[in-house]
């Protein structure tokens, strides 16, 4: 069960099913073993079902909630993002209690299938719906075509051609606190990111120093208020837009 903090009702009920490959080592004793080539090993699949914790109250309900998302433009997408946080919090706290600074945020794009759909919840826990639609898979379409080519920016900078800065590593961060709906680590994040772009880049942003930094000391004890979360996200636009001209530069 996952509830949002303060709230008594729990949200939504989260299950994980992995499946696909052997249990890393099984059979596999505890000392190194020599090879000669190496060979592809089966990875597994995890699959992630984020179930509504009050249920419908019939299946003419859910039919209804199913057929107006599916008459809206973008509606599906909301609702797989809209379970893409409610894993993400999950995640988050799963981090804080393993001290596992490696786990990670997931996000629908990056998800080898994402279903929207509804059915018993025993059979939605195990991956089956009465009816559910599979959404198609999309390239993220945030970074403006101008830009230098993923993979050619990766060349570059690997082969020290190009300097990957501290901050652009901080601002990624931030934007995903804020996406994240992370209000207290995006406003500390952001103060940190932006204190490294300002030291790093010739030309600023457009950004708000004295509110970004507000945000933070908030943040030291208790969410943002809406207005300094506002100015957060702008700032860490901003950051990015200045990152995207230095690399537009680079190319000219």
């Amino acid at each position: 069960m996952s509830r949002e903090s303060g709230a008594e009702e729990p949200a939504h009920v989260i299950v994980l099913r992995t499946q696909g490959a052997p249990a890393r080592g099984v059979l596999r004793g505890r000392m190194p073993r020599k090879r000669e080539e190496g060979e592809v090993e089966g990875v597994p699949t995890t699959r992630v079902s984020v179930v509504r914790a009050a249920p419908f109250g019939s299946h003419d309900e859910a039919e209804a909630w199913l057929g107006e998302l599916r008459g809206s433009k973008g509606a599906l997408e909301e609702e797989a993002a809209r379970g893409a946080s409610a894993l993400n919090r999950f995640l988050r706290a799963h981090r804080a209690a393993a001290a596992d600074p490696w786990g990670r945020d997931v996000s629908p794009e990056h998800a080898l299938v994402v279903r929207v759909g509804h059915g018993d919840g025993d059979l939605v826990a195990e991956g089956r719906y009465s009816v559910a639609y599979e959404l198609p898979r999309k390239a993220k379409s945030s970074r403006k075509r101008e830009d230098l080519a993923p993979a050619e920016r990766l060349a570059a900078i690997v082969g020290g051609r190009e300097e990957q800065l501290a901050c652009e590593e901080l601002v990624l961060r931030a934007r995903a606190d804020v996406d994240a709906g992370r209000p207290r680590e995006a406003a500390l994040q952001a103060r940190i990111a932006l204190e490294a772009v300002l030291a790093e880049l010739d030309e600023p942003p457009e950004a708000d120093r004295a509110a970004v930094g507000a945000a933070a000391n908030e943040a030291l004890e208790r969410d943002p208020s809406p207005e300094l979360q506002q100015a957060v996200g702008k700032a860490v636009a901003a950051m990015e837009t200045a990152l995207r001209r230095r690399r537009l530069r680079s190319q000219l």
